[in-house]
């Protein structure tokens, strides 16, 4: 097949849906497809261009069998509201002229966020008459509008009909979590419409390795210390705060260290939040180059989740499938009704605690720091947990499998339309 996939994010970016993309598409050409990738500038976390890719309008590269098309958009470190529009705005545009001038796929793959990416994928469905599968890793503007990121009333209702939109002019709608199913059948959205593929881990590429002579550790003074470690987003949703008042709450116990890994604005935020409380056992770390991330997460004796009271209940971060599939322990501070929560707890390889409250947190890591069977039976399990259901392959076979139908439809009808013609 000749896919395409329409993703903002990709390759370099280390987090989010950018690794997800890159895996998936590399893992269909490696099963001998036709892959092309219509991204950005790669620009996520730090919010500006890469250097590489500055003064640019288009970018075309080859990176394992994939063919990237990058084009230029409207970024800035400290987005103000008329910022985050152009960003969006400006994608939509750059992007639609390499998308169309390439080579015509079978299927197309538009994952969201961004949301107003489905504007020109759909529209290129409809010009080179394939199908369209709208991958949702979150719900917009639902989710935003939840957490307080989208408040403008004018841009929720725009947001609110590109939403109606996608649904609508999707061929079929592929989500990473049952909560997103309920959501979607609860807009009308037809069920058939709907299929339901986990986010997936490389179970080969992040495994447990040992702790000790472990180099990170080493490099960072944590030998012979128990590592509570935290690497994502230190955004509005995840309140990390929390994390660091329970650091606070055990500096009293020096074998028990922190480790938070993430953007340098988050960092910086946090650096002085840490001497407000008094909580130097915390290290704050840049993230980590990709290639260093299982030497990391094995340096760990516990991996965090935290999400404050407010995120919206379907929201299933990808970092938990990575901690389960690195063999350790996780804690998941969470609301107790969310998908984040299920998850953790279907895995047996980790325990739930009430999100925004230090106290319940710093309990369950006195817990698992004085039972080491504990701690390391959760381990077996996450890891046993995430080869059955997150492998990378199970994912893959589903993705080709979809695509597989939806082409066969395809050319069905044009051999249908054809004969009719003929006749």
């Amino acid at each position: 097949m000749r896919i395409l996939i329409y993703s903002y994010n990709y390759y370099p970016e280390p987090i989010g849906i950018a690794p997800l993309m890159t895996e998936l598409a590399e893992g269909l050409a490696k099963r001998g497809h036709q892959v092309r990738v219509v991204t950005a500038m790669p620009n996520y976390p730090e919010r500006q261009i890469y250097e590489a890719y500055r003064g640019k309008w288009y970018v075309k590269e080859y990176k394992n069998g994939v063919q990237i098309q990058r084009s230029f958009v409207w970024i800035r470190p400290q987005p103000k509201l008329i910022d985050r529009v152009l960003l969006d705005a400006s994608f939509v545009v750059t992007s639609f002229l390499p998308a169309l001038f390439g080579w015509r796929p079978d299927v197309i793959l538009s994952t969201s966020p961004s949301l107003p990416v489905c504007v020109p994928a759909s529209l290129l469905g409809w010009l080179r008459a394939c199908p369209v599968v709208l991958n949702l890793q979150d719900i917009l503007p639902e989710a935003a509008i939840h957490v307080g990121l989208l408040k403008n009333k004018w841009l929720i209702k725009v947001f609110s009909i590109l939403e109606k939109f996608a649904y609508r002019s999707a061929t079929k709608i592929s989500v990473i979590a049952d909560g997103f199913v309920d959501n979607l059948v609860s807009k009308g959205v037809s069920p058939d419409k709907i299929e339901q593929i986990p986010n997936w881990v490389d179970v080969n590429f992040i495994r447990p390795l040992p702790k000790d002579n472990n180099s990170f550790r080493a490099a960072h003074n944590l030998n012979d210390k128990f590592v509570v470690l935290y690497s994502g987003n230190i955004a509005l949703t995840q309140g990390l705060e929390t994390v660091i008042q329970s650091a606070a709450q055990l500096r009293h116990i020096p074998e028990i260290s922190f480790v938070i890994a993430g953007e340098a604005k988050g960092l910086k935020r946090l650096q002085q939040y840490c001497l407000d409380c008094g909580a130097d056992n915390v290290l704050l770390l840049p993230f980590q180059p990709r290639e260093h991330l299982p030497e990391m997460l094995a340096a760990a004796d516990v991996g965090l989740v935290v999400q404050k009271k407010n995120v919206i209940s379907f929201n299933m971060p990808s970092k938990i499938q990575v901690l389960l599939a690195s063999g350790r322990a996780l804690i998941a501070s969470v609301p107790d009704n969310g998908t984040a929560a299920k998850a953790v707890r279907q895995s047996g390889g980790g325990v739930v605690v009430a999100p925004e409250n230090p106290q319940a947190l710093t309990t369950a890591i006195l817990d698992l720091y004085e039972h080491p069977e504990k701690t390391k039976t959760l381990g077996y399990n996450s890891r046993k947990y995430a080869i059955e259901q997150y492998a990378f392959e199970q994912a893959l076979n589903q993705y080709e499998d979809l695509f597989d139908s939806l082409t066969t439809v395809s050319q069905t009808v044009d051999t249908k339309v054809v004969s009719k013609q003929e006749v």
